[in-house]
């Protein structure tokens, strides 16, 4: 079979999506992941010392000076996110990209802001930031994969 096509009805093949908005967002999302990478690492780090500390029968320091370099790497994923959210709405908005990136970029902002007040429940601090990966992860494929670059009609 044989299908007729209208004229008019074939989508519109406008500009991409700005590259320099595309890229922006694109070197945010890297920067993120890798900021998780090493907050989750330094956390790992500070419960094994810990860990190595209680076993030898050495008292755990009072002061948190284990898990300082994990909130330091925490505070940089904050401000990354907020960086990110922008360089989202800018490719949504103007640039007439993907909405979804923003939203989850947002998500991640505020899931990282619930992980800074709930650092002492690890039952909600953990699996939040499983929550962090799995949407960092999306925004990352998605930014770099050609589909990215496709403007809304």
């Amino acid at each position: 079979m044989q299908e007729v096509i209208a004229q008019g009805s074939a989508p519109p093949q406008g500009r991409p999506v700005s590259t320099g908005l595309l890229y922006g967002l694109r070197v945010l999302v890297v920067a993120q992941a890798a900021g998780l990478v090493t907050a989750a690492s330094f956390a790992g780090q500070s419960v094994q010392t810990a860990k190595d500390l209680i076993a030898t029968g050495q008292a755990l320091p009072a002061d948190g000076m284990l898990a300082e370099p994990h909130v330091m790497a925490g505070l940089a994923v904050h401000v990354i996110a907020l960086l990110q959210i922008v360089a989202a709405v800018l490719v949504w908005r103007p640039g007439r990209g993907a909405g979804w990136p923003a939203l989850a970029s947002l998500g991640l902002f505020l899931i990282g802001m619930g992980q800074h007040f709930t650092w002492q429940l690890l039952g909600t601090h953990v699996p939040s930031g499983l929550a962090l990966f799995g949407l960092t992860l999306a925004v990352l494929i998605w930014a770099w994969s050609p589909r990215a670059a496709v403007r809304r009609s």
